[in-house]
Parts: structure tokens; C-alpha cells; sequence
């Protein structure tokens, strides 16, 4: 064997994870020691149809060329997730006339509720599986510094045992014994028989490292796929977790989860629709005609998982305290759930907590903006507006939006101040009027921040100041023109012009 080549020198000590894996897959049967650690794996390494399948799969994931990448991982999860709560089919041609129909009947009542013109964007009617594939992309983007957060953590986890790991010498690690919790795993068996060769099992370690940072990011792209195809099965509409989902600014509405909501609430599914699609006609006017709007609420996410710590301590103690099952067989799905349930840190750092500041307010001001005037539009029209209204904000409080935010970024994503909000702008609105009102979102400068929400008489004073320095500057600007044009005294227009001499 060429000396340089993979897995040359200690056939015990490959020269990279590729050849060690090939090694493995060659030789299982035949080499002692890797044919234990297989067995400890739970894998016969006589079979060749289960050896065959598991280079296969080893293979395909190593492969770049092959491999799944994360967003495609994420969306067969999603789907997946989604198609597990029923049948999914396409949405029939009288639903979606439905909601074309509801949707050019919500843009004529908000026309004179507000001065933000409607979308470009038409009206759609999605199955689950259609919300996944409209959505998936701005989630991708949503949770990309989380798949970053976690691959960093756990690569500098590993790197930090390698380095402890390789100050030892053989013996060192004698006597010491898995965590009860882990001895009943899959591979402990392997793993253990490697505690008495520390340098052997850095070096193993060390080759481990390319896998665990492709096996993160899988891991966050399945988080991911599985939060949205659960939130799939309860969203009515395009954007109703308060964000920017939708790239082409459509008006979208799931029309079967439209009919579980009326069928819960025990109301006429068109009324439903009417004031759902004016929900979200209303939300659409604001992510379009509001440039900075999206990327703000967008940012502050992000910002908020950039920030993102890793609970190494809770996920070892979950795992360490688990019921494995009887025979010491483990229950995977509980060490799923107890890894799942404890990823993030508990206690967010000052960056998320002004992150997480930011984004509470925006989403309290746009739900609230959207609450005030829905009502306003929908109250001469739906009898049942105000049960409507409620539900809503029901919806919106614990909600499938919230629980989808707590597991993708450990993300309580909530407009606490709601009320608070839609109270704002229905006093800016009585105090100044329609436009006034709509034209605080011209620039974050000028909405309301969170002290406004605790003060909403001192903001509408502020707008009444505004308003009285625009017009002052404006009759200011008009007299000087005016002036401008009349020229010096004695030469305007009606004086007759000079004789000559």
C-alpha cells in the first residue's frame, strides 16, 4: 500500500473518516475489533444484505454529489409531517374560486379602511403540502444562523474532548464507565472497548468531525422540516405567524384547515373565509407597501438565534436520566424528544433579549394594526366579527406559531403587547385620522416603539405635533415660494413696462 494513501501506516488509525468507513464496510466480519463495534451498534456484520444497505446509506451521505442538502432535508421532513395528520389533496377548483372570490370581496372593504394600496400579489388557495413548498425557503432563511449556532457547538464540544482526550496516556481512562444513561445505546458497546486506548479514540474522534458538522446541519434541516409540517396542519393562512412567508406577496388561504377552524367555532365557513382573507389582505398591504417592515421582523429572528447557546449540560442529563426501555432496550424516540425539548439555553443573553424586544414589538404593532382594522372593515358586513376577532387573538397566544418558534429557535414568538397596540392605533386614528395613522409606518424613525405602547396619549400627542410641524413647514415653504415668484416690489406682473427713452 502506498504509504500516503488512506489508511495506510496503523490500520487501526485511518487517515480519514471516508477510508475508515470503507474499511469498516470491507472488513466488518473479518476484523475483531470492528465487527464488536458493530455488534454494538445493533448491526450483524455477517449479513451482507444489512452491510450492503448500510454502505449504501454511509455512501450516499458522504457523497456530496448524493447527499441531501439541508433545505432538501427540510422539506421532505416538512412534508412528511404534514401528510402524517391526514389526507392532503389538491385543493378543487370551487375552494379556490371561493377564495378568490373572498379575497377581491376583503380588498373592496379595506380600501377605505386604510391608505396603504392593496398587494400586487393574487389570491391562492393552498393544501398543506403547496403552503410547505410556498413557505420553505424563508424558513430556510429564518433558522440558517441556528444550523450554524448548533454545528458550531457541537464541533467545538468535540475539539475540546479531542484535545483532553489526546493529553492522555493508556490507562488514564481505566476503570471509568459510560454514564448509566448511555450504556444501553446503540455503539456503546464499540465505545467503550475504545476507553482504554485514549489517543486511538481522539484520533477516532478527530476523523468524526466533517460527519458531525454534516449531521448537525441534517439535524437542524429535520428540526426544521418537522416544525413547519406540524404548523401545516393548523396555518388558515399565507402569513398568520405575523412574517413575511410568502416571496411573491400572495393572498393565501388553507381552505381545509379554513373549514376545521369554522367546523371548531361552529360558524358559517363563508364567514370564516371573508374575515380570514381580510385578515390577510390587510397583513399583505403592510409586508408590501412597507418596505423596511419585512426585513426588520425577519432580522430580528435571526439576530435573535446568531445569539444562540447550546445546553451541553441539560442535554447530558436528559440522556443520562432516561428510562431505557425493558431489557435495556433504549426508546430512541425519548432520547429524541429529551435532546429536542433541551437544545437551547435557558436564559437568553442580552443581545436576544433586545433581539427578542424588537421583535415582540413589531409583531404586537403589525397584529395589532391588522386586528384594529379587520374590525373595521369586517364589523357592517359579518355578524359574528367580534367572536371572530377573539378567536384570533386566541389563536395567536400560545399558539402553533409560538410552539413552531419554540422548537426551530427555542423562540417564544408572541405579540404580548396586542392589545396594546391595536388600542394605539385605533387612538391615532380618532385623534388624527386614517392617514395619520397609516403614515407612522413611513419609517421605523417614526412608529411607535414599546414606550409608546405604555404611553398611547403621549404618542398621539407626538403625531399631533408632527402633523402641526409638517403643515407649519409647508405654509413656511409656500409663502417663501410665492415670494420667490413675485419678485422684487414694483416689478409683478400687472406693472406696465419701462417707456423708452
Amino acid at each position: 500500500m502506498d504509504p500516503t494513501s488512506p489508511g495506510a501506516g496503523d490500520p487501526n488509525q485511518p487517515a480519514d473518516l471516508a477510508a475508515m468507513i470503507e474499511r469498516m464496510l470491507r472488513g466488518g466480519a473479518a476484523d475483531p475489533q470492528v465487527a464488536a463495534t458493530l455488534r454494538g451498534m445493533g448491526v450483524d456484520p455477517s449479513d451482507p444484505t444489512v452491510m450492503a444497505a448500510m454502505g449504501a446509506s454511509l455512501r450516499t451521505f458522504l457523497n456530496p454529489a448524493t447527499r441531501p442538502t439541508p433545505a432538501q432535508t427540510a422539506r421532505d421532513a416538512a412534508r412528511a409531517a404534514a401528510a402524517a395528520a391526514g389526507p392532503d389533496p389538491v385543493v378543487p377548483e370551487p375552494a379556490r374560486r371561493a377564495v378568490a372570490d373572498a379575497v377581491a370581496v376583503a380588498q373592496l372593504w379595506l380600501d377605505p379602511m386604510t391608505t396603504i394600496g392593496a398587494p400586487t400579489g393574487s389570491a391562492r388557495a393552498l393544501s398543506r403540502a403547496e403552503w410547505v413548498d410556498a413557505t420553505m425557503s424563508q424558513w430556510d432563511e429564518l433558522v440558517q444562523p441556528v444550523a450554524g449556532g448548533i454545528s458550531g457547538a457541537i464541533t467545538t464540544a468535540l475539539r475540546r474532548q479531542v484535545d483532553q482526550l489526546g493529553s492522555l496516556s493508556p490507562g488514564d481512562l481505566e476503570g471509568l464507565e459510560l454514564p448509566e444513561g448511555l450504556a444501553g445505546l446503540p455503539g456503546a458497546e464499540g465505545f467503550a472497548s475504545m476507553l482504554a486506548n485514549p489517543g486511538a479514540l481522539a484520533d477516532a474522534m478527530r476523523q468524526m468531525e466533517p460527519l458531525m458538522g454534516q449531521l448537525s446541519s441534517a439535524f437542524v434541516a429535520g428540526q426544521t422540516g418537522q416544525a413547519v409540517g406540524t404548523l401545516a396542519t393548523d396555518m388558515v393562512s399565507g402569513t398568520e405567524v405575523g412574517l413575511p412567508l410568502l416571496a411573491d406577496g400572495a393572498i393565501a388561504l388553507l381552505p381545509a384547515n379554513v373549514a376545521a377552524l369554522a367546523a371548531g367555532l361552529e360558524l358559517d365557513e363563508s364567514e370564516v373565509r371573508l374575515y380570514l382573507a381580510v385578515r390577510e389582505a390587510a397583513r399583505a398591504r403592510l409586508f408590501e407597501g412597507v418596505a423596511w417592515l419585512g426585513p426588520a421582523l425577519v432580522g430580528a429572528v435571526q439576530d435573535y438565534a446568531r445569539e444562540i447557546r447550546i445546553d451541553t449540560d441539560a442535554i447530558e442529563s436528559a440522556v443520562a436520566g432516561l428510562d431505557l426501555g425493558s431489557g435495556g432496550e433504549p426508546d430512541l424516540d425519548s432520547i429524541r424528544a429529551a435532546v429536542q425539548d433541551r437544545i437551547f439555553a435557558p436564559t437568553p443573553t442580552p443581545a436576544q433579549q433586545v433581539a427578542l424586544g424588537r421583535l415582540e414589538t413589531l409583531l404586537a404593532l403589525v397584529e395589532g394594526w391588522v386586528d384594529h382594522v379587520t374590525a373595521a372593515a369586517v364589523a357592517p358586513h359579518l355578524p359574528h366579527a367580534d367572536a371572530l376577532g377573539e378567536a384570533a387573538r386566541r389563536r395567536r397566544a400560545g399558539g402553533p406559531a409560538e410552539k413552531a418558534f419554540v422548537a426551530l429557535v427555542g423562540l417564544e414568538l408572541r405579540p404580548r403587547r396586542l392589545r396594546d397596540a391595536a388600542n394605539l392605533w385605533a387612538a391615532v386614528e380618532a385623534d388624527a385620522g386614517i392617514a395619520a395613522r397609516d403614515s407612522r409606518w413611513a419609517h421605523p424613525d417614526i412608529a411607535p416603539t414599546v414606550a409608546d405602547l405604555d404611553d398611547p396619549l403621549g404618542y398621539v400627542d407626538r403625531v399631533r405635533a408632527d402633523a402641526t410641524d409638517s403643515f407649519d413647514a409647508e405654509l413656511e415653504q409656500f409663502l417663501t415660494d410665492a415670494e420667490g415668484s413675485a419678485g422684487p416690489a414694483g416689478s409683478g406682473a400687472g406693472d406696465e413696462p419701462p417707456s423708452p427713452s
